[in-house]
């Protein structure tokens, strides 16, 4: 299984899809917020703190001590990450450009709103989100990945071997 989702060129195809679905969903909601009127954390982060009490807390003790001692006070910079974050994210993976990055800070996000008492798509995005991570290269095969990961790697291995020489002359 891991090798068909590594390796095959039609699992490619599928794995663009994916990858450009979830893309869409990040870019119209990062979209939306930088947009829309005046798009706020604290309120959210207020809601869920609110979450961690009672009898049944949707919210762990742990996560909304997180979100009242670092978060709430830093509502302007988590405002700022989570808007530009999400469209950031949206675009790189509809472009396919440094795809299992991309992916992973979005399931850093939805884990933070999972974390947080919201459901909404934050568990599909994340199972497909787990697709697209294991098939590693691969997802980004039809995406600028595919020209941006190999001159990376060169240029990578250009200034590794210089470090390397560097070191040997000494």
């Amino acid at each position: 299984m891991l090798e068909l989702l590594r390796k095959n060129n039609v699992v490619a195809g599928v794995l663009a899809i994916i990858r450009i679905y979830l893309g869409y969903s990040w870019i119209t909601g990062g979209w939306a917020k930088i947009t829309g009127e005046g798009f706020d954390a604290s309120g959210f982060l207020q809601g869920a703190i609110a979450k961690s009490t009672g009898e049944h807390p949707a919210v762990q003790g742990w996560w909304a001590a997180f979100l009242e001692n670092v978060a709430l006070p830093n509502a302007g910079l988590f405002t700022f990450l989570v808007m530009w974050g999400e469209l950031l994210v949206g675009i790189a993976l509809v472009l396919g450009l440094f795809t299992n990055f991309a992916v992973l800070m979005g399931m850093v996000m939805n884990f933070s709103f999972l974390f947080s008492g919201t459901v909404s798509t934050n568990g599909q995005m994340i199972l497909l989100g787990f697709f697209i991570v294991v098939a590693g290269a691969n997802a980004g095969k039809l995406g600028l990945d595919r020209y941006a990961m190999p001159y990376l790697k060169a240029l990578f291995t250009k200034k590794i071997s210089k470090e390397v020489r560097k070191t040997a002359e000494v």
